[in-house]
């Protein structure tokens, strides 16, 4: 009985039992039936899906699409996760597909977990389905999901987030058949592409970034930008050849957050590892950078850089050929920070009056308001703000004039310190006499007139001076509210004073969630956790014990509540 056979080099005749033109099946130990298919009328062409290694003489099946008679396609990974596993034929249904497996007799250890042969028969179905190509390496029919493939393929990674990952289950007033994941984090969506993508060591290393929404649905009181249900967020997904690579990257992208933090937006950060309980799902560390909010007593998380080791690059089979023509797999790297930035922003800088912006990150660096006087020149105060504005573009700040006349220059004050402008530049009578402006400091309030000779100089010191002084007050605040302690009653005080708390530590995980246990208070009240071990590490005197458990302490490590 002669069938045709798919192979990713082409289509080859080939007969059940025997081999034909030279092609022999995956694997020899394996018996194909005649009689094992059924017959239809119908029935359209069947095709053997198999991929040969021609290096080592293996059968490695991958989820490419089976191409049947009328050029559609059998969802493979479907096919496989039914019949995985089990010795003999047997028929598994897939929305209108009939497949049978070739049981796995006499195969070896090495190759009994894979599987070998794929009959695939086309049966005429009443419906026709609109099938598309996901682009994971995979076919899925209207019915497929990502999401029953993601808790498939990633189950290690998925414990990690099962708490977060929101479900639909509903399309209006009708339940879906099968419940569709929301992504929390995207390694399951990209990782497929880089085992296609990376096959020597001159593929790598690879790097890619992308911005894109998650949706994290475990908690029930969100917060604005610090802690919300669904973000926008930067995340970088890298490879390498070695594990010395992706340290260093790790280090050098924490750095470039820390940077972001203090150097733009005048936040002091904390730089340190996560602990084994805090780390990222599936990776192998994390490390951090850790803010914190006085007012609030409550330490945040910054941003984060993983190296996820191997683990991801086994789970998708991400290989590659090494210098010496082995073959290896690729360690990797995930880093990512969010609009949780924004949130840190406005809760560290802001007062009473609004908001309060360091002047590399705000939209406007400087706004110009006209202040006319009855009987004033106004036509001449509001061209000397256009000028103004003008001279500050042209040497490349952000200045903006507020010419609305139907608002008062008190109202347009308020306005303007509400959204955090660093310098408002006010122009009246006296001021275009005089050819000086006057200059307030959303920060501290100080006002100073300036010549407009020196305007621009001057200007750019100020701003300067604010971004600097913002940092400084920040850190000075943040570091008022670190408290060094060595025993769990001064450890329980500071954290009712809303500290920051340093702590030495055993680093054991069952101490970690007996401290969590003990510090949860009433309900919407945080328990305290490891906010990060810093690398800048303070002495640690011999024989210092552990605040939580009396155990020898092996670092310091902070801790606190957290949003």
């Amino acid at each position: 009985m002669q069938r045709k056979v798919l192979l990713p080099y082409g289509e080859r005749d080939y007969s059940y039992g025997e081999r034909s033109n030279g092609v022999a099946p995956p694997c020899s130990s394996l018996q194909i039936a005649s009689g094992a298919l059924p017959i239809a009328s119908d029935t359209g062409d069947v095709y053997l899906l198999f991929e040969e290694n021609p290096r080592k003489g293996e059968s490695v099946v991958r989820p490419f699409p089976a191409m049947l008679g009328d050029g559609q396609t059998v969802d493979l990974f479907r096919l496989y996760s039914a019949v995985r596993g089990k010795g003999g034929y047997r028929s598994v249904t897939a929305a209108g597909s009939w497949g049978l497996v070739a049981g796995e007799t006499g195969l070896d250890a090495s190759l009994g977990s894979a599987l070998k042969l794929i009959y695939a028969q086309y049966l005429a179905a009443k419906k026709k389905e609109v099938k598309k190509e996901t682009g994971l390496g995979l076919t899925y029919k209207k019915d497929d999901n990502f999401g029953e493939w993601y808790s498939e393929k990633e189950k290690d990674h998925i414990e990690g987030f099962a708490p977060e990952v929101a479900w639909v289950t509903k399309s209006g007033q009708s339940e879906l058949e099968v419940p569709i994941a929301i992504r929390p984090t995207s390694e399951t969506v990209m990782y497929p592409y880089y085992s296609k993508w990376i096959r020597g060591h001159r593929d790598l290393p690879l790097k890619l970034n992308q911005w894109c929404n998650v949706v994290r649905w475990e908690f029930s009181n969100p917060t604005p930008f610090i802690r919300s249900r669904e973000f926008l967020w930067q995340e970088g997904h890298t490879a390498f050849a070695t594990k010395s690579e992706a340290d260093q990257e790790v280090l050098e992208i924490l750095e470039l957050y820390r940077r972001i933090y203090e150097e733009y937006l005048a936040v002091p950060v904390i730089k340190g590892r996560k602990s084994e309980l805090e780390k990222f799902a599936g990776g192998l560390y994390t490390t951090s950078v850790e803010a914190f909010i006085p007012h609030a007593g409550r330490g945040i998380q910054g941003a984060t850089s993983h190296c996820l080791g191997q683990n991801f690059a086994k789970m998708f089979q991400i290989t590659f050929e090494n210098e010496n023509r082995e073959k290896a797999m690729v360690w990797q790297n995930s880093w990512a920070y969010s609009t949780r930035t924004i949130g840190v922003l406005v809760m560290v800088h802001g007062d009473d009056k609004g908001l309060v912006l360091p002047p590399k990150v705000a939209a406007v660096q400087v706004i110009v308001v006209p202040v006319p006087y009855k009987d004033a020149d106004t036509e001449a105060i509001f061209a000397a703000c256009v000028s103004t504005v003008n001279t500050l573009t042209d040497a490349g700040l952000r200045a903006e004039a507020d010419l609305r006349d139907n608002y008062s220059p008190g109202w347009k004050y308020s306005h303007w310190e509400m959204k955090g402008v660093p310098l408002r530049i006010e122009i009246g009578p006296k001021d275009l006499a005089n050819r000086q402006v006057r200059i307030v400091r959303r920060d501290t309030g100080d006002k100073q007139d300036i010549p407009m000779d020196s305007l621009v100089d001057k200007v750019k010191e100020i701003l300067a001076s604010v971004q600097k002084t913002l940092f400084e007050k920040a850190k000075e605040r943040r570091d008022q509210c670190i408290k060094k302690i060595f025993t769990w009653e001064e450890f329980v005080e500071a954290l009712n004073e809303k500290k920051m708390i340093l702590a030495p530590w055993c680093d054991e995980e069952e101490v970690e969630k007996d401290v969590k246990t003990r510090t949860k208070g009433e309900p919407g009240v945080a328990a305290a956790k490891t906010l990060c071990t810093p690398f800048d590490q303070p002495d640690l005197p011999e024989g210092t014990l552990c605040f939580a458990s009396g155990k020898p302490a092996k670092k310091w490590t902070y801790w606190g509540r957290s949003y």
